[in-house]
């Protein structure tokens, strides 16, 4: 059998595909490797208001994957201006 890599993501099944739905956050690492930065980076912008409010799992902070994409789109507003643009 050819199994590829196991990235801790998930389980790999038989053909290398993992069977596990992609996650829904990301972790410090995670956003990091996302944007092109260090980890020591994302903890500045996230202090600084340069990232939009992350959530807590827990003892966990993540970062809603969808709302960092739609954030880079919009051209990375302060983490203030981001949420007057999506106050309903």
């Amino acid at each position: 059998m050819d199994y590829t890599k196991n990235t801790g993501t998930g389980e790999l099944n038989n053909s290398g595909k993992d069977s596990r739905p992609a996650a829904l956050t990301a972790n410090a690492d995670q956003v990091a490797a996302m944007l092109g930065v260090s980890v020591r980076q994302v903890w500045r912008l996230h202090a600084t208001g340069r990232l939009p409010r992350a959530i807590r799992l827990g003892h966990c902070v993540r970062w809603r994957k969808a709302e960092l994409e739609a954030f880079v789109e919009a051209g990375c507003p302060t983490r203030q201006e981001w949420e007057a643009m999506h106050v309903s």
